[in-house]
């Protein structure tokens, strides 16, 4: 096989628009140069038979040149494409030389032209075949010329028309040689090239989805605070698209950021879409960076962080529910002792109605003090819930058909959204749970206020959310309102959301809330769902 392996198609019609683009300039020096020569010999002779065929040479050579265009631009490039290219540009050669002047042309130079293509179209081999047929054309233009000279041609003449052949000859293999060496050698760097852009190309593509599956959230940046990369983790700790990131200021994506100085290691506070998060944060430059660029990686630590503050608040628990259950029973004694001596004594003075009025408040103090027990008692030592698989929404219904009763929901709009949920629970405990923040809901919404209660499941637990519109927990208090005896009502004992969460957490549930003057409150409760809801649940999920 005589010529080599062409490139691809791609690659090859760049190529060939490159000889085309090449080839119209090249046609033009010749045809400015041609001018030149004859405005130079004789301004104002006519032209000749030679140089009207040169011209119509040239004329056609741009007319090929728009058909290889056209060519290249609707059909399939191939061998076919570069042979043709080849072919004609040998023909247009052969037909300049011989429209002017033969062995004496100077538009010899067009064959070196047609060897340059074929080491750029067809390969090194495809360079010499082109240069012998270059020369096999050559030689028989000056053959011919030689021909029409007579039988008995000038010696003088003979010398030179063979010196020119040789020098064409040779000159056409030299150019084959050098420029196939070139062209070899450019073919191997653009190998070595597309290679190396392709291992960038996976290399990027392997950093992109490093950078991506990694969970912390990483962000770069600027010595201005421009924002230059953030990767997915960080969009979904923050909440945010990628375009609007990339379009805010690092101060604004992370308020109270403390600079870009080096930071060791800090937490920073910041509300997003999904609510607050507390964030686990390192900044520190980028070494090699033309300019001032920093990275700042952050993990989420808001679920850490309120298992922390659970686990605290269960330990205050247990430990107040122990002295609860102490101070509870010494008292208990004593207080019935002093409730029987008030009694007796009431009936030994009934004529009396200063000492009646003075018996009958300490009856009445002491029925509160025993009451107050009572709920010490319910704290400290809850009974074990009953379980069993229950029907939560049926169990909402009627008790907010319960609570509407009650005077403090006068005024207020009730919203349920609830879905059909079935959970292992005691429910009488439950629907304590839930008349103690219902009622607190009413309580803080007021006449015209919203009050909302939805349940639904999430995973394996169910989840049951009272919401209402007044948000008037400060943050200060977010992080006590569980604790016993901790209050900001006028008359409460705090006892009662410290027992709500007690038999949250003796169901194997958690129990939050969040709180702020635009968003509202909210408590959720997540509770144990029943085992055949569990199991339905993975059914239809696999």
């Amino acid at each position: 096989m005589l010529l080599a392996p062409l490139p691809g198609e791609p690659e090859l019609r760049v190529r060939l628009t490159w000889l085309s683009v090449f080839r119209t300039i090249a046609t033009s020096l010749l045809l400015g140069v041609f001018a030149l020569r004859l405005l130079a010999s004789s301004p104002t002779r006519e032209l000749s038979r030679e140089d009207s065929l040169a011209f119509l040479g040239i004329g056609l050579v741009y007319v090929l040149s728009l058909i290889y265009g056209l060519w290249l631009r609707r059909g399939r490039v191939g061998r076919t494409a570069a042979v043709v290219q080849v072919v004609g540009d040998i023909l247009i050669a052969s037909g300049l030389v011989s429209a002017t002047g033969g062995a004496d042309s100077p538009f010899s130079i067009t064959y070196s032209l047609a060897v340059i293509a074929a080491s750029i179209l067809l390969s090194q081999r495809g360079a010499f075949v082109t240069a012998a047929a270059c020369s096999g054309v050559y030689g028989a233009i000056v053959a011919m010329h030689l021909m029409r000279l007579g039988a008995h041609p000038p010696t003088a003449m003979v010398v030179r028309f063979g010196f020119n052949l040789a020098s064409n000859v040779l000159a056409q293999f030299l150019i084959a040689a050098l420029a196939g060496f070139l062209s070899r050698q450019l073919l191997a760097a653009g190998g070595r090239l597309s290679a190396s852009q392709a291992e960038l190309g996976r290399l990027a593509t392997l950093h992109e989805q490093i950078l991506d599956s990694t969970p912390s959230g990483l962000l770069t940046c600027e010595a201005d605070g421009r924002i230059t990369f953030i990767n997915r983790a960080a969009l979904s700790i923050l909440g945010l698209e990628a375009e609007a990131a990339r379009s805010m200021h690092v101060q604004a994506l992370l308020p109270g950021l403390p600079g870009l100085e080096r930071v060791p290691r800090s937490e920073l506070k910041v509300e997003t879409s999904r609510g607050p998060r507390v964030l686990g944060l390192t900044l520190a430059p980028l070494e090699g960076t033309s300019r001032a660029s920093r990275l700042i990686v952050f993990q989420d630590l808001t679920a850490l962080r309120r298992a922390e503050d659970e686990l605290r608040r269960a330990d205050r628990l247990a430990a107040l529910g122990t002295m609860a259950a102490q101070l509870a029973h010494e008292i208990r004694n004593p207080l019935a002792a002093m409730r029987g001596s008030a009694q007796l004594l009431a009936q030994d003075v009934q004529g009396d109605p200063g000492v009646s009025r003075l018996t009958t408040i300490l009856l009445r103090e002491s029925d509160r003090l025993s009451r107050l027990v009572e709920e010490f008692l319910r704290f400290a030592r809850p009974p074990k819930p009953v379980l069993r698989p229950v029907g939560l929404e049926l169990l909402v219904k009627e008790t907010m058909e319960m609570v509407q009763t009650d005077p403090l929901s006068q005024g207020i709009e009730l919203e349920l959204d609830l879905q059909p949920v079935t959970a292992t629970v005691d429910p009488d405990q439950v629907r304590q749970v839930l008349l103690n923040l219902v009622r607190n809901a009413f309580e803080a919404a007021g006449a015209g206020g919203r009050v909302r209660v939805a349940l639904s499941s999430e995973g394996q637990m169910a989840r049951l959310t009272v919401w209402d519109s007044a948000g008037a927990i400060p943050e200060s208090h977010l992080g006590r309102i569980f604790e016993p005896f901790f209050t900001t009502r006028s008359g409460g004992t705090g006892l009662g959301l410290a027992t709500a969460y007690s038999i949250v957490r003796a169901h194997e549930g958690r129990m939050q809330v969040s709180s702020t003057p635009k968003a509202g409150t909210e408590f959720t409760l997540e509770l144990p769902l029943a085992a055949e809801e569990v199991q339905g649940a993975s059914t239809s999920s696999g």
